[in-house]
């Protein structure tokens, strides 16, 4: 503990003192007699040190996993593109390809979806702030606490007996309906992880939303009802087009993490019973088979599906500048 506490503190006091040092000394040489010729160097000298550390705790990751992905299991011999043709051909990571598609779809859907339904139906009462706050207050809780939670809501018992789960207990309520499994039953096992998710994040969904519309100039809207316009016309036609940027924002942040799903499946599932996600894949390969090569593989494969959502996102922030 004291180790930890020393290594802390050395981190707190050193990078500041280093990056003054780095400062003083940049200023230094810069402004010596005769060193004119350094001034259109100056501020790639300023960016130096977080291009270093982009350099270092970014890219030379992508480019190490890559290089990886290229070696056998223990990464001692190339063996070319043979990791993605097993990938490719494994019935398991295919199955993995399809959930995470599933995901991609349903949890990006709801997510957006609920999170404007909520964002509008909240804009003109009162208690907007407090009823925001409790939609997003799952997001206070860890992941890995949500999937503790709903795996006791989910819970099991057969029929008959008393349900301790939640979700089974107020099904049994209703007159002929049976308890079910939701975590061994496929397919509705991937969508109870969804659902899941779901109620973790459509919070994040709302807020961002809720943000956008705060930032519509009320003179428009009250324009359109002037002339006469219905509230579903003004939705449609005005308020939907200003809302596109933080749609874009949400929808890019739920993309990615729909992609990235890990811990609500680890904890919940841990990828049994055909609930297997790719980054689920890609730990499994890394910390239980100890294949190297094929984990960075699927890194890989994760990074490939990831990086033309952000591509497009930078793209189109940089065609708002542009027209701003």
């Amino acid at each position: 503990m004291a180790e930890r506490l020393l290594l802390a503190a050395t981190a707190l006091a050193g990078v500041p003192a280093l990056l003054l040092a780095y400062i003083s000394l940049v200023e230094g040489m810069l402004a010596r007699p005769g060193s004119r010729r350094l001034a259109p160097a100056r501020p790639w000298l300023w960016l130096a040190p977080a291009l270093s550390l982009l350099l270092v705790f970014l890219i030379y990751p992508v480019v190490s996993t890559a290089y990886l992905s290229l070696l056998d299991a223990r990464s001692k011999h190339f063996v070319g593109l043979a990791n993605y043709h097993y990938l490719f051909g494994d019935a398991a990571f295919l199955e993995a390809l399809r959930n995470n598609a599933l995901w991609l779809v349903l949890f990006t859907a709801f997510v957006v979806g609920l999170g404007l339904l909520i964002a509008v139906l909240t804009e003109r009462v009162r208690y907007a702030a407090l009823a925001r706050a409790a939609v997003f207050l799952p997001m206070a809780v860890s992941f890995v606490a949500a999937g503790v939670i709903w795996r006791f809501m989910y819970d099991y018992r057969p029929a008959g007996a008393p349900q301790t789960g939640a979700v089974n207990a107020l099904l049994t309520l209703l007159p002929g309906a049976t308890p079910h499994s939701w975590l061994t039953e496929r397919p509705i096992n991937t969508l109870a992880l969804i659902v899941a998710a779901v109620w973790s994040w459509t919070g994040f969904g709302t807020i961002i939303l809720a943000a956008g519309l705060k930032g519509i100039p009320t003179e428009i809207v009250e324009a359109a009802r002037i002339d006469g316009a219905g509230e579903w016309r003004i939705f449609w036609r005005v308020i939907a087009p200003l809302l596109v940027p933080a749609l874009a924002v949400c929808t890019t942040v739920m993309i990615v993490t729909a992609l990235k799903a890990f811990d609500i499946v680890y904890v919940m599932t841990d990828g049994a019973y055909g609930t297997e996600v790719i980054a689920n894949r890609m730990y499994k390969e890394m910390f239980s088979l100890q294949d190297f090569g094929r984990a960075s593989a699927i890194a890989v494969v994760l990074l490939a599906a990831i990086a033309p959502v952000m591509l497009l996102n930078v793209r189109r922030f940089r065609g708002r500048e542009a027209q701003l």
